[in-house]
């Protein structure tokens, strides 16, 4: 079952090569979660604002991180616990 979060969190990323963004880690909570898969990733627009979303995993859990890119803000959105 998942569960909304929508905060802010910091997230370590690889740029490249090209427009390619990969997630390698994120904070949450004050606890680092080491992205061992992404599942998948999107684009979506809210208003003029492009967002890029990632599905990941740290071999626990599943996370929807979202890149805004105007704010240049990550959320957490949504976690599902236990997902292996």
């Amino acid at each position: 079952m998942s569960m909304a979060v929508r905060e802010k969190i910091r997230v370590a990323v690889i740029f490249g090569p090209g427009e390619r963004i990969a997630p390698v880690w994120f904070e949450w909570r004050q606890r680092k979660h080491t992205v061992c898969e992404t599942t998948y990733q999107w684009t979506d627009r809210q208003g003029s604002e492009t967002c890029l979303h990632f599905s990941v995993s740290d071999g626990f859990g599943l996370y929807e991180l979202v890149y805004h890119t105007e704010a240049r803000v990550w959320r957490l959105l949504e976690l599902q616990p236990d997902y292996r």
